[in-house]
């Protein structure tokens, strides 16, 4: 009986890790979901009043503010990665983040659906411990006038994506590739 309480007490640690990282991921996966729906419903908007051209200063200005907003308010730092950067002014992709990225191009290459590729854990950095949580965004059809291959992107968009983004790699993606992912990190107690 003392044996099994003893074991108990050990294992509670480990199930209320798993239970907070549960938690945190459910919160992540919340705070990603909130930015994929806010930013589609505005590029939807924007390519119906304007077209592809107009649409790339939704990627360009809303985009990072909507993920500005969201960090202030949940506490956590929320961002779009990729591994083929448009703005390189926004930041690349930390070694976590681009692994997770190749992790899931790998994956969608061998047949898993882009959309329910997600990756969460809790990470030890030299700054503290972190929640680490990212989602990836698949290619839609919708994203191809301004990241497909070269015969896809109207001259209009090549040409503005051209002055706005001289070092611009985000292009050459085709339908269910993975574009990059929304990524969370939260700092842990």
């Amino acid at each position: 009986m003392r044996t099994a309480f003893f074991c108990l007490l050990l294992a509670l640690p480990a199930l209320a890790f798993a239970d907070d990282l549960t938690d945190r991921t459910s919160q992540a996966r919340d705070v990603a979901g909130q930015l994929v729906s806010q930013l589609g419903a505005v590029l939807k908007a924007e390519l119906a009043a304007g077209g592809p051209e107009s649409a790339i200063g939704v990627c360009k200005q809303t985009a990072p503010d909507l993920a500005g907003r969201l960090s202030r308010e949940r506490g956590m730092r929320v961002a779009r990665v990729s591994l083929k950067v448009r703005n390189p002014l926004l930041g690349e992709p930390d070694a976590w983040e681009q692994e997770a990225l190749a992790a899931f191009d790998r994956a969608a290459a061998s047949g898993e659906k882009p959309a329910t590729l997600e990756k969460a854990e809790i990470v030890d950095e030299p700054q503290g411990r972190y929640l680490r949580y990212i989602k990836a965004i698949p290619v839609q059809p919708l994203c191809l006038s301004c990241h497909g291959t070269a015969e896809a992107i109207p001259v209009s968009v090549r040409d503005r994506l051209a002055a706005d983004y001289p070092h611009d790699r985000a292009v050459g993606y085709r339908v269910g590739e993975i574009r990059g992912g929304v990524t969370i990190k939260q700092r842990l107690p």
